[in-house]
């Protein structure tokens, strides 16, 4: 379905959060693409409107924007030998895995990670991919065709990884690139598919995978290349305390200074984790205006640490949230990366500080502004039409009082109805044109033969 060109009105909402503190009890009108007009609590719109939807069930959010994802990485969930790893031996005992990466494997794991995504109330993906062996040199076309096939949004990061065993750094020769074919491609790519237009659906940003895996020429040479095509960059970033290990120990510096050093510490880039920073670095990066992905579930998981998320946010750093990939984490949904983030944070800032608008905050306005977006994350006039409608209608809530707070506090997992652009992508908790169980099928086979070519 898609809403008419007189407009739709969804109106009196049992609850909506706005992201910029606009009471819209009334409800929203979208036409066409995007958010016409804000109703006032008993208000009617002023904007003509054909249709109405009653959404007196349905707590009403900015679509959520995932700014950190490895799509792939669903196809190696939960996987025995790597369960209780941390993050080194976990890449370690998965590189050779994923090596054996296919185009169908891609397509099949990219299809679950957004389906995931738009169920649990995302319209928006950010994903980093740096696994191109023999074969897969096209996975970002790949990713592009499934991302139009389902109607979301996607930032997808052309990465790279050059810096391989042989010549001191984590991944296997085989899943390495040499510099000339990233920086080919990484070009390709932008002039392909890049959309630089407000509304845009698909955009390209170039993403090293991380100091350990790409040579500090690759660094230097992308950020060259991202600043003369006018595109955002993404890299890993003070992940771990054996990261900070390697900069020093390879580059004499640590992590803020090595990012210096190459050319990126700049508002046009974007860091997933950035755990372990210290004061010095923090009010560095928020001078600069680099943005932090904050990866709750995923730190958890590989006992990371926990990001100084509100102290990065206070210091003018831009704060998103990502899932991270689907083996770190071990699954794609956003509306319980919120919650997860909420726990974590407020066990570094108590509960005062970290409360459920603010985790909201930096899953909407403050992921749109990680990936240089200000057409999306908030509702207002103007703004694309991306919406997350969610009921309380399960035994989980009974006994809630404040719909908005039950959303994370009672662990809502998801969302009833997604809009992206003004089109209905999930209704009545079901994906639109999305056969869910074919889909289960050919993936879980997929990632049985991925293991099995690897054995």
């Amino acid at each position: 379905m898609t809403t008419t060109a007189a407009g739709l009105w969804l109106k009196d909402p049992l609850a909506i959060y706005t992201g910029d503190g606009t009471d819209a009890g009334g409800g929203i009108v979208v036409d066409g693409a995007e958010i016409v007009e804000l109703v006032p609590p008993g208000g009617v719109p002023s904007s003509p409107h054909a249709e109405v939807f009653d959404a007196s069930r349905h707590v009403i959010t900015p679509g959520l924007v995932n700014t950190h994802h490895h799509f792939y990485q669903t196809l190696t969930r939960a996987w025995t030998p790597v369960v209780s790893a941390e993050l080194f031996p976990w890449l370690k005992g998965l590189y050779g895995v994923w090596a054996g990466l296919t185009p169908r494997d891609l397509e099949l794991a990219t299809t679950v990670a957004l389906a995931e995504l738009l169920l649990s109330g995302c319209t928006t993906a950010a994903d980093h991919h740096y696994l191109f062996p023999s074969g897969l040199e096209e996975g970002i076309d790949v990713q592009v065709d499934v991302v139009r096939r389902l109607g979301m949004r996607a930032t997808l990061t052309r990465g790279s990884m050059s810096l391989g065993e042989r010549d001191g750094g984590l991944p296997p020769q085989q899943t390495v690139q040499d510099a000339d074919t990233i920086l080919a491609d990484s070009e390709r790519l932008v002039s392909a598919y890049h959309d630089r237009r407000d509304g845009a659906f698909v955009q390209i940003a170039l993403a090293p995978c991380s100091p350990f895996s790409v040579t500090t020429e690759v660094m230097r040479d992308t950020a060259a290349l991202a600043k003369s095509l006018d595109v955002r960059l993404h890299t890993h970033l003070a992940e771990t305390l054996d990261e900070e290990d390697f900069c020093r120990e390879r580059f004499g510096l640590r992590t803020v200074d090595y990012l210096e050093s190459v050319g990126w510490l700049s508002d046009r880039t974007w860091l997933a984790h950035g755990i372990h920073f210290d004061d010095d670095e923090i009010a560095r990066l928020g001078a600069a205006g680099a943005a932090v992905s904050h990866c709750a579930t995923s730190n958890m998981r590989l006992a990371s640490g926990i990001a100084r998320a509100v102290e990065l946010e206070e210091a003018g750093v831009p704060v998103g949230l990502g899932v991270d990939g689907s083996a770190s984490n071990d699954g794609s949904n956003m509306i319980q990366e919120v919650r997860q983030a909420l726990y974590l944070q407020r066990l570094r800032y108590g509960a005062a500080r970290v409360t459920p608008e603010r985790a909201l905050g930096w899953a909407t306005a403050g992921s749109a502004a990680a990936l240089g977006r200000t057409d999306i994350g908030v509702l207002s006039p103007g703004r694309q039409a991306d919406l997350a409608m969610f009921t309380l209608d399960e035994l989980r809530f009974s006994g809630s009082h404040d719909p908005l707070a039950a959303l994370l506090l009672c662990g809502a997992d998801r969302a009833d109805r997604v809009m992206v652009g003004g089109r209905w992508r999930v209704t009545d908790g079901q994906l639109v044109d999305l056969d869910v169980p074919q889909l289960i099928a050919h993936h879980s086979e997929s990632a049985r033969r991925l293991l099995a070519r690897a054995a």
